[in-house]
């Protein structure tokens, strides 16, 4: 007799079941074959995305190495040349005590990317935390601390920042904390909204038939799965951060001198301008608005690949 032996026949159908899967495989868009490697491929691909992080990575680089890269002492005084206009010497000009501003601008740039991504921080995790609660635990939790959240969202950010500064004093401990505690409430806003689309899904019912703790289910399920629109609230608070602590700086109750922040650069140059010392504001308010602006270009192209 002639015929295919079971194991032959197992063996076989084994074989053409392995092949339909790796065609099907195969035949996937890329994103569903690896949807993290893909939201990266569109991440490189995206212009906005790369020209924010060669902005963020210069300025990273002065905040890390500013004293080596400076031309000049960014703290030295002459007082012989102050006001200069820029020249091959001092490439942005000098300001009222003969500091050179160029070198000035690129030091300035450790204390606000040390500060803004701190307080981003330090209001993403409180924010997080108060939303998974809310949004998980919902009922009375919800309204009474909802309701305290849209209270404090009702008040000017600046206003609130400014008078628990004046009250604790500045330092830049308190400059992280404050701005920090004023994005908490903005945060968990967000994250209230995408726990409470996820909190009666099946692997959220599944985690609490199987006894899991609150907790557990609040961090451990829902978090991950909630992810990226955290991302993309954590970058542009981190815009919001940067421009908060200039204007705080320039108000004075920010970052103190002798500093060569950016914020309070302008706060001691800008009356110059009416003499016609625009050098000694311009510059500043540049390098504030282009660490801005890669910041809220690397936002857009995060929220833009995650919306797809």
């Amino acid at each position: 007799m002639t015929g295919a032996t079971p194991g032959t026949s197992e063996t076989s159908g084994a074989v053409a079941a392995g092949t339909t899967a790796e065609a099907a495989a195969a035949a996937l868009p890329p994103g569903a074959q690896g949807p993290r490697y893909e939201r990266l491929r569109l991440l490189v691909l995206s212009p906005g995305f790369v020209v924010g992080v060669l902005i963020m990575l210069w300025w990273v680089a002065c905040a890390l190495a500013g004293k080596w890269i400076a031309p000049h002492d960014a703290y030295a005084s002459d007082p012989l040349n102050s006001l200069l206009p820029p020249d091959h010497a001092h490439w942005f000009g000098t300001d009222q005590l003969g500091r050179d501003i160029c070198s000035r601008v690129i030091v300035g740039a450790r204390d606000i990317l040390t500060i803004a991504p701190l307080a981003t921080l330090v209001g993403t995790v409180a924010g997080t935390t108060l939303g998974l609660i809310v949004g998980y635990f919902g009922g009375w939790v919800d309204h009474v601390i909802g309701r305290a959240i849209d209270a404090v969202l009702a008040l000017p950010l600046v206003i609130v920042a400014l008078l628990a500064l004046a009250a604790v004093g500045s330092s830049n401990l308190t400059v992280i904390l404050v701005i920090g505690i004023t994005f908490m409430p903005i945060t968990a806003r967000t994250v209230r909204a995408a726990v409470l689309a996820e909190r009666h899904l099946d692997y959220v019912a599944a985690a609490q038939l199987r006894g899991e703790h609150a907790l557990y289910i609040m961090f451990a399920e829902i978090l991950p799965n909630i992810l990226p629109p955290i991302v993309v609230e954590a970058t542009v608070r981190l815009g919001y951060a940067i421009f908060s602590v200039a204007t705080l700086s320039f108000l004075g109750f920010g970052i103190q001198p002798p500093s060569a922040d950016w914020g309070l650069a302008l706060s001691e140059s800008y009356t110059l301008m009416a003499g016609g010392a625009w050098w000694t504001v311009v510059f500043d308010a540049a390098a504030i608005a282009s660490l801005v602006v890669g910041v809220n270009l690397i936002a857009d192209s995060v929220q833009g690949v995650f919306d797809r």
